[in-house]
């Protein structure tokens, strides 16, 4: 899949517009908008990363749909980034101001770390 349609796939699916995604990855709604169009040839890598973490997605993804070879550390698991995560939920977060999803991703963390700290049974 090309990297425009593979950006606008995952943008659609968070149900972003492209202005909330621009301001989210910090480019201009203007170049996003090239990029989907596939009028950008060479998008930097720089770019790629803050927009794979908008997207909630492994900047290999990005990377390897604008046609990079990242080098892949052999052997060490966890380089896998992307989790399956509900469409739904994204968009409910998406939709959320940013002190209020800092607010549940603290208490998300928080709750993970009870749950590391039970005995095993």
């Amino acid at each position: 899949m090309k990297l425009g349609r593979r950006i606008r796939e995952l943008r659609e699916q968070m149900g972003l517009s492209q202005a909330h995604l621009a301001g989210c990855a910090e480019v201009s709604q203007g170049y996003l908008c090239q990029l989907e169009r596939e009028e950008v040839k060479n998008p930097s890598a720089a770019i790629l990363l803050r927009l794979a973490s908008a997207l909630y997605v492994d900047p290999h993804d990005l990377l390897d749909a604008a046609g990079y070879t990242p080098l892949r550390s052999v052997g060490r698991g966890g380089n896998n980034y992307q989790a399956e995560v509900d469409p739904d939920l994204l968009r409910f977060l998406a939709g959320l101001p940013q002190e209020q999803q800092r607010y549940i991703l603290l208490l998300l963390e928080s709750m993970g770390k009870r749950l590391d700290a039970l005995p095993s049974q």
